[in-house]
């Protein structure tokens, strides 16, 4: 089993591919990127960076290859503006990057961490040098945002993950314009008892479009004696009406083993925020924040994870996170 789980994910050789020493400016942590392949073939990674305050903000990192030879910016690429947007006191966090084509821009949704707590705020940009804030659309707690790539029954449609304090799932909502939000529904529940993906997860990177629904990739949170323990499983969604649940993994299928996931700021944590899509439309770069304090690269195949979620989807979600009879492409 365990040959299986790596055979899902290779990690890069170079793991770590990006850390704090390699910062052209003094930070404390670069963690969990969103992702973006250009139209020129250069990877682009907006990095969460922490820095020595303990405050974040995002900055893009730009590659040839997607693996070495980056590029950063000099100074922060998107930082907080708390004078404009008091929502953005005490950081931005956490980017999940997704092309619009019908805006023919970029939407970023990123977490704000607020006086209240972490809630999602929104930005667009067509080429991540100028950004226009929507604000904050997802009050505290809420967070693991993504928007779809494509409108929804003539709606956008955004993954988030509340929190209630006891449980956090993951809810759809729907807006004609990004700023107002509705028809709530939730989309995945965590589950109950001893699960790996027991009381709380959430959205990793933004779900991948496959000719047989939305494929996600989410994150359990386990509580040990020792501590929190993050873990990436698979969904299945469909394409017409995501909250129509196709397939859910029981066991994990991604979790930290190499000493840079299992030491730093926050053990044992992997934690993708984004990925890219090679021209073959099925090898995936998975970009990962490892132990809250550097960003590593482990690569997949949508085919594989597919075929892996036909093996090991042991429970299926419907509407609502009801159960729903198992479809087959």
């Amino acid at each position: 089993m365990h040959e299986h789980f790596t055979a899902l994910f290779k990690r890069c050789r170079g793991n770590p591919i990006l850390t704090a020493e390699q910062w052209p400016y003094p930070v404390h942590a670069v963690l969990n990127p969103g992702a973006a392949l250009l139209p020129d073939g250069t990877t682009l990674l907006l990095c969460r960076v922490e820095d020595r305050r303990g405050i974040s903000h995002l900055t893009v990192a730009r590659s040839p290859n997607g693996i070495d030879a980056w590029t950063i910016d000099s100074a922060p690429t998107f930082a907080p503006d708390p004078d404009h947007y008091p929502e953005e006191i005490w950081g931005i966090e956490d980017p999940r990057i997704t092309y619009m084509p019908e805006l023919e821009q970029y939407a970023i949704a990123y977490t704000a961490y607020t006086k209240s707590g972490p809630g999602v705020a929104l930005a667009l940009t067509p080429d991540f040098v100028d950004f226009k804030r929507v604000g904050l659309v997802m009050q505290p707690s809420d967070k693991d945002a993504a928007l779809l790539p494509h409108k929804v029954g003539g709606r956008f449609a955004l993954i988030h993950r509340p929190s209630t304090g006891t449980t956090s799932d993951m809810w759809i909502s729907y807006s004609p314009d990004l700023q107002n939000w509705g028809g709530h529904q939730l989309l995945l529940p965590a589950r109950r008892g001893a699960w790996w993906d027991a009381n709380k997860i959430g959205l990793s990177c933004p779900p991948i479009e496959t000719d047989r629904g939305w494929l996600v990739l989410y994150h359990g949170v386990r509580t040990t004696a020792s501590g929190s323990l993050y873990r990436l499983g698979l969904a299945l969604l469909d394409l017409e009406n995501p909250e129509k649940g196709l397939s859910r993994g029981g066991p994990w299928m991604f979790g930290p083993e190499h000493p840079y996931e299992l030491m730093g700021d926050v053990p044992n944590v992997v934690f993708p925020c984004g990925y890219t899509l090679a021209s073959d439309g099925d090898t995936i770069h998975l970009y990962y924040g490892a132990a809250d304090t550097c960003i590593a690269l482990a690569t997949g195949s949508v085919r594989g994870l597919l075929e892996w979620l036909d093996e090991n989807g042991t429970e299926y979600i419907g509407v609502a996170g009801q159960p729903a009879e198992r479809v087959h492409a």
